[in-house]
This record gives C-alpha cells, structure tokens and sequence, in this order.
C-alpha cells in the first residue's frame, strides 16, 4: 500500500510560500474598519445630484470623489477576493466577499443618477465644458463614457439594474463553488506508484504523465465527476448566457458580443477575422496532431495524448526559485530596472502565493490595485514546466500592473484585458526564446519548439474554439433557442470535430469540457488570448531584434494602462489588429515550427 499526498490545508503553508496582503491591509480588522469607513461615504455621492451640468468644476468634483472612492473600493475588493482566493471554503473570507459586493451594489445604487445626469447635459456645453482646463484630467474618461449616450437608460432605470448587482454573478457563484469546492475527484496512481489528489490543478501534471494509462485514467476519473454534475453545469452555463443577452437587450446593443466588446471600442470585426483566419489554417493543426501521434507511436490520439511532451527529457524539477532566476534572465531585453524590481517582487516582497492547498482557487491570475503590489496566484509545481510558463505570464500580468500604476493616474491606470493579453504571452515568448538560444542539443531544441507549437495551439487554437463557441450559444439564446444540455454538448461537438480533424478520436465525454471552462462566465473575453498572443509574436520578434527604441515602445505599451483604446496602444507599440497580418503571422509561425518539429522527431 502506498500512502496518498494529501493537499495540504491552509494553514499549514510556510508563510514565504504564500502572499503578504499587509500592503493592502494589516489585517481582517483594518479591513473592517476601512469598509466602515466606506460605507459611510456612500451617501455623499447624492450632494452632486442635480449640479453636474451647472460648471466644470462641478463635474470635476463629482469625478475626483468617484476616483478616490472607487480607489478604496478596490483596496477593500482586492483584498476581499485575495482572502477568497485562498481558500473558498472559508466563510469568514466569503462573507467579507459578500459584504463587498453587497456595498459596491449600494454605492453603485446610490451613484446610478451620475450616468443619466452627465448625459443629459446639452452637447453644446458638454462641449465648452470639456475645454475647460479644469476637466484636462478626464477627458478621455468623458469621451469614452460619452460613447454610452445610446446604452444609457432613465436614473430610475438605471437604478433598478444597479439594485440587481448581487444576483447578477449568481451562476459564476454556483459555478465555482461546484467546481472548486463540492467537487472531489478522487486519487490517481501516478507512474511511480504514488497516490496523488485528482484535482483541477493536478489534473494537468498527470496529462503530462510519460505513462498513457495515467494519462488515460486522469482524463476519464475527472469526467466521470464532470458528467455526474453535468445538469447543474449546464444549467450554471446556460443561466450565464441569458444574463449576458438581458443586459445587452436592456442596454439596446444589437448583441450580446457587441455589448461585451463596446466597451474596448473594438470592432466585432476583430473577432470575426480571428476565428475566420484560424478557421482557414486548421489543415496545420490536423497535420500537427499527426505528427504528435507518430512521435508517441500511438495507434490513436486522444485528448489526453495532447499534453504529454513528445520528447522525453529527464524528469522535469524546476523548483519556484529557479523558475524565477531563469525567467528574470530570459526578460533581460526589457532592462535591468524591469527585471530587478520583478525579481523582487516575486520572491522576497511575496508578490505571490506559490502552491496548492485545499480549497484554493484553482489555476492562476494576478490581481492588483492602484495601491497595492500586483499579486499573483499560482499552483506552482515543479514537475511540470508549464507552471515557469505560467509564471512568467502572470509575471506579464504583474508588471503591466506595476508600470501602469506607477505612469498613470487611477481613472487610467486600468488597462483593457485586449492590451493585458500581450504582456502576459510576450513573457511566455521572451522565456521560450531564452531557453531555445541554450538548447544543448537537437533533443532538447525539438522538446522546446514542441512546446511553443503546444502554446500557440492552446493558446490562439484552443481560444479561438472557446471563442466560436461562445458566439454560436449566445447566438441560440439571442435567436430565443434553449441552451439544453444536449444543445450545448451537441454544438461542442461539431467544434470538436472541425478543429482537431477526421484522424482525432473524441472520446464521449469529451464534449462536457465546455461546461467546466471558468473563463466562459465572463464573455467573450477569450479571444482576447489568442489576439494577445499573434501580437506578442509580432512584438517579441521586435524587441529581440531591434535595440533601445523597440524596447521603449514595448515599455511604453505597459505604462500607457488604459489611456487610449486598446488598438491604438497596440498601433503605437508596433502591430495593427484590425487587420488580419498579425494572425496569419502567428499561423505561419505555426507552419514553420510543425515543419521543423516533424524533422527532428
């Protein structure tokens, strides 16, 4: 018999191993009397009733106490969803959550007259008003909420929405709460014989398992939970989906995917032309695949054949402290500055909570705030390479943060998820880069080039399916269609089929992933992966060959936050994503790699 690896509790991490929130606040208790605080700025908002149209400097008022309130409730939700994060069992920490929200939901109440009130001021003031150098500091703020005008309702309109903020997000509630909580998925015996906790975030190191039987056990135990909850998932989904279209309907956009990408001024055409594109290359995707599967020497490749490295490489260990030596190192070309202060932050100022233990969120993101450090979450593990990567993306994540904050003031400091998407797998680019330039041998450089194919394939592929999925099912819910089980499983499906090709075998369950996808509660935000990384190739491949000015483009992409629309601070740093050109790029990069990769297996 041997014995389990349990997931250890919370309480029992080493407290380097976890993330220090005492920037944020102290303590439970300074979190408290903070909220207090808060809440009783609320009613304040109600002074500028009626006076935003009578002087710019009213205007202004109203908007500097909007920014510093919202800066501490961002602190206050910050820190709230940290607590959360790190272990969703926790009722103290989803009380505070809940409180939070119950509080922004007041304030968002309480201020819901702003936008009625600011459009109704006569365009021929608002005119004179935004000459004024009183409003210098908001401009861009006012143009982009001027844009609103059409998808702005009553004040008493306005207010009923704001009163249903707490039940909006209740299918993401119920979603992770299944998923990270209530759902246990058993033990695994791994190729040594160890027992190890079949979870989420285990899930992945066991697909990368050198045995198939591991791999193929992992793959169907997991589903066998997914498919036992497969109703409530579905419905979770489909709730989500119809909430998405009411608030669209409400708002008077044409579409639900119109609504989700207004607010980045980003032409539906963005989207289209990615899928579109990625559509037209599938035949290098099909072709890859093949490639895999006679590299594995595998008769047929299934889902969990895709994830084990085709070259087989001593055993991985790449300890947390290593992992951040190599990738500070690998970002050298961005400055000593950029990597010193990352450094740091990620092992000394405990910018990070490293490593699982029950009950926390599963997978990885970095939160920040305008006053506080850019934190990040990770399940770090060392036995498998993808958590460097998954590392050095959060670490994109971070430091975008940290250069914002520190260039912009907070009503811009807030960069687009579109921009965010860049930083992230430009690191990932910079790090494969790195590792490939000091490849010892053929062996090594065809385990490297295969992990950059697995890359771009999970990451403009795979997303770029989510993606397409997304559109169809919020299509069905707009055309008044029911979001069944069958017809939510049923149209996975044809996905499926149309981009892992006739030579892929699919196996039954295979078609609930898109129930268990966490990212699909916030929609269509996915596309935003594969856009990021087609224009992180393009800006990678300028940095490492170009010198100081392409290097302070790429920085200056960071420091800009969310002062201008996204396209254009991506046109300023070097790449155009209206049209197609970064993509195709992404694609025939795809195209060469495959190339390469089937001469050296």
């Amino acid at each position: 018999m041997t014995e389990t690896k349990h997931v250890p509790e919370r309480r029992d991490m080493p407290m380097e191993e976890t993330w220090d929130l005492s920037p944020l606040f102290k303590s439970d208790e300074a979190w408290e009397q903070a909220f207090s605080k808060l809440a009783q700025k609320i009613p304040k908002f109600e002074e500028f009733r009626g006076t935003l149209g009578k002087s710019a400097e009213n205007l202004r008022a109203c908007l500097e106490f909007e920014v510093e309130f919202d800066k501490e409730a961002e602190r206050l939700g910050t820190y709230a969803f940290l607590r959360y994060s790190e272990d969703v069992r926790d009722t103290s920490a989803q009380a505070m959550v809940a409180r939070y929200t119950h509080l922004a939901t007041q304030a968002s109440e309480t201020a819901s007259f702003l936008a009625p009130e600011i459009q109704r001021i006569p365009k021929k003031t608002m005119s004179q008003f935004l000459d004024a150098p009183e409003l210098e500091p908001f401009l861009f703020t006012l143009e982009k909420f001027l844009r609103y005008r059409p998808h702005i309702l009553s004040e008493k309109e306005e207010r009923i929405l704001a009163m249903q903020g707490e039940v909006t997000d209740t299918a993401e509630k119920v979603f992770s709460q299944l998923t990270d909580a209530d759902m246990v998925f058993g033990d695994i015996t791994n190729e040594k014989g160890e027992k190890i906790e079949l979870t989420q975030s285990s899930l992945h190191s066991l697909l990368e398992s050198r045995k198939r039987d591991v791999r193929r056990k992992a793959f169907h135990k997991f589903y066998a939970e997914i498919d036992a909850h497969k109703n409530t998932l579905a419905t979770s989904l489909g709730s989500s989906v119809l909430q998405d279209v009411y608030q669209a309907r409400v708002r008077n956009y044409s579409s639900s995917r119109e609504a989700a990408l207004f607010s980045d001024n980003m032409p539906v055409t963005v989207y289209d032309n990615l899928v579109q594109t990625v559509r037209d290359n599938l035949d290098i995707v099909h072709e890859y695949l093949e490639v895999r599967r006679k590299a594995l020497r595998i008769k047929d490749i299934h889902m969990y054949d895709c994830y084990v490295p085709i070259v087989q490489l001593a055993d991985t260990h790449v300890p947390y402290e290593e992992a951040v030596e190599q990738i500070t190192a690998a970002l050298d070309p961005l400055g000593k500055d950029y990597c010193a202060t990352l450094a740091k932050g990620l092992s000394e100022k405990r910018w990070v909570d490293r490593y699982e233990n029950k009950g926390k969120r599963s997978g990885a993101f970095c939160a920040g705030s305008f006053v506080g450090p850019p934190y990040i979450l990770m399940n770090y593990r060392p036995d498998t390479l993808n958590s460097m990567f998954t590392l050095a993306h959060e670490a994109g994540h971070s430091m975008h943060t940290y250069f914002s904050a520190r260039n912009q003031p907070y009503q811009y400091y807030d960069y687009a998820i579109f921009v965010a998407e860049v930083a992230s797998t430009f690191n990932e680019q910079l790090l494969n880069n790195y590792l490939l330039e000091r490849a010892p041998d053929d062996k090594t450089r065809a385990y490297l080039v295969s992990r950059e194919i697995d890359e771009i394939r999970g990451t403009i592929i795979r997303q770029t399916m989510f993606a397409e999925f997304e559109r169809i099912i919020h299509e069905y819910a707009e055309e008044g269609q029911p979001l069944t089980l069958d017809v939510l499983c049923g149209e996975y499906q044809k996905l499926l089929e149309a981009y892992f090709g006739p030579r892929f075998t699919i196996d039954d369950e295979l078609n609930l992933e898109g129930l268990r996808i966490p990212h699909f509660y916030n929609a269509f935000y996915v596309y935003k992966y594969a856009t990021g990384l087609s224009a992180a190739i393009a800006l990678a491949q300028q940095v490492l060959n170009g010198g100081k000015e392409e290097r302070e483009r790429y920085l200056n992409l960071l420091r800009s936050g969310g002062s201008k629309y996204p396209l254009d601070i991506l046109r300023d740093a070097g790449v155009d994503m209206e049209d197609p050109g970064p993509v195709n790029t992404a694609m025939a990069r795809l195209r060469h790699l495959v190339s390469e990769l089937e001469q050296l297996v």
